[in-house]
């Protein structure tokens, strides 16, 4: 799925060049698809060589200037934008989308981007019509993402001002982590966050809708999705657990946390609340890790909150379902202590159905 679409100004949003004529041309239909591409979830940004002050009033005055974030306005290679625009994003290249009118532009972002998909100004009305552009459900955070996006780079700027510690910085942001049992309205964030999250997915193992369904009314799964807000706004689904209880070993079969809330701990968290919820339970913990290319982050984190390959017995009551490429690794758990910068609602696990908030 493509997660940005990447659009050049001059005879493709819109019709004429603006530094020969500032009575450009923007048609209704153009305006539609950046609508629709912003209602489903697909973030939107510029790469233009043109004068930036000019082409900026230009988008503010058409009423779309709001819909295109980190845009690189300027006389640089368009290649060299389209990676910066991934790179601020923190989206694989893979997941960019170019479109231009020109043919030596889109053969040199493509040169140079190979895994970037390139498209004609001849295909924008197209656009929507094709599968990857068209994601299969629409949550309430798709609708919102570029909101979030926004608010996020407002978060940096404070950040970047900030003088004081980073714990200071991230207390300042009245952070709240909601952990909670999926339901049927969240389950459609969860599998959207699987098939989004590649870099903090501990197995880059896609669970389909109907599957989660089921685990949600099998009494040894626990479906869980964590959400954070802050107040700049809500950052929404930004985590998913899935753990399967034994009697002596609670499985954690994914965690997959968004890349978005990695600066603020989000993961760290997550897992100190399983460490505690297992230790007062009295079990072990096991969480299945299968490399990719791109998960190393998730494979650090796990070390460091000391997973390791053991021997333990209790590793003998997982099952593998048959993937001989999981890697199980395991935590005696210990107590933890209430994080130090947000606060956390979570459900007691070891207790039973009942909330309980740290």
């Amino acid at each position: 799925m493509i997660k940005c679409l990447v659009w050049d100004l001059d005879n493709t949003l819109w019709d004429g060049t603006l530094l020969e004529d500032e009575q450009v041309e923007f048609a209704e239909a153009v305006r539609d698809v950046v609508r629709a591409l912003d209602s489903r979830g697909i973030l939107q940004s510029v790469a233009s060589k043109n004068d930036h002050d000019l082409a900026w009033r230009k988008l503010e005055e058409l009423g779309v200037a709001e819909y295109f974030v980190v845009p690189r306005i300027g006389w640089g290679r368009k290649s060299d934008s389209v990676k910066a625009i991934a790179d601020q994003l923190k989206f694989a290249l893979d997941t960019i989308a170019f479109v231009d009118d020109q043919p030596a532009e889109r053969a040199e972002v493509a040169y140079h981007h190979p895994a970037v998909r390139c498209y004609s100004a001849e295909d924008v009305l197209t656009l929507t019509g094709l599968p990857e552009f068209s994601p299969a459900t629409v949550t309430v955070d798709s609708a919102r993402r570029r909101q979030m996006y926004q608010a996020n780079m407002r978060r940096e700027q404070e950040q970047a001002a900030f003088t004081g510690p980073d714990e200071d910085f991230l207390r300042s942001l009245d952070l709240v982590i909601r952990i909670g049992r999926a339901g049927d309205e969240e389950i459609t964030r969860v599998e959207e966050l699987t098939l989004r999250t590649s870099q903090m997915n501990a197995t880059g193992v896609h669970y389909p809708d109907s599957v989660l369904r089921s685990l949600i009314d099998d009494p040894r799964h626990e479906v869980l999705t964590a959400t954070m807000s802050d107040r700049f706004g809500p950052h929404g689904a930004v985590g998913v657990l899935l753990l399967e209880k034994h009697p002596s070993v609670w499985n954690l079969k994914l965690l997959a946390t968004s890349c978005r809330v990695v600066s603020f701990g989000a993961g760290s968290v997550i897992l100190n609340w399983i460490s505690d919820q297992a230790a007062r339970a009295g079990v072990h913990l096991v969480a299945d890790f299968r490399r990719t290319e791109r998960n190393r982050m998730m494979e650090v984190a796990y070390r460091f909150a000391g997973y390791e390959t053991s021997s333990c017995a209790c590793v003998a009551e997982v099952s593998r379902d048959g993937r001989d490429d999981i890697e199980l690794l395991h935590l005696v758990p210990a107590r933890q202590a209430p994080p130090s910068t947000m606060t956390l609602t979570a459900p007691d696990l070891a207790a039973g159905p009942l909330t309980a908030a740290h």
